[in-house]
């Protein structure tokens, strides 16, 4: 678990600032896109596919995962990086949002006063969902925009 904001989305690049404030682990997904994080605090452990061993980074380094390649990844608490993607940005999206839909979702009403709300709406997971495929709408139009020179 870990949060993200995005400074540029578009069809074929990102740049976003990535950070968890608890430990946390998983999968890196595989994706048509290179991506490279460049740590700001903390350390990131990744143990590659093929590999007998991880490899452990810390601030300043950078972490390059190519075009197709996937690993187990650790974050440690207090880990925050910039994150850099470049190639086909929507193959990114599945696997990034898989855990907002499926892992921490919760169709159980939290308490009774927002049974109604919950039910209509979803948790603040689905609200997450939104804001995040907005802000990644609004960027490609404005990027069609300047193709278009409107």
């Amino acid at each position: 678990m870990g949060h993200m904001y995005i400074l540029h989305a578009s069809l074929t690049e990102y740049i976003l600032f990535f950070g968890t404030a608890i430990d946390t682990s998983g999968h890196s997904g595989r994706y048509w896109a290179n991506i490279t994080d460049t740590m700001i605090s903390g350390s990131y452990t990744q143990w590659s596919e093929g590999d007998l061993g991880n490899r452990v980074y810390k601030a300043g380094d950078t972490i390059v995962h190519s075009w197709g390649d996937a690993a187990a990844v650790q974050w440690s608490a207090g880990t925050y990086m910039v994150e850099y993607g470049r190639g086909f940005i929507p193959s990114t999206l599945g696997f990034a949002l898989a855990d907002t839909l499926f892992g921490t979702t919760d169709f159980i009403p939290s308490t009774l006063g927002f049974a109604l709300a919950d039910t209509l709406f979803g948790t603040t997971d689905f609200i997450t969902l939104y804001y995040t495929l907005r802000i990644y709408a609004c960027a490609l139009a404005n990027e069609v925009m300047v193709y278009l020179d409107l």
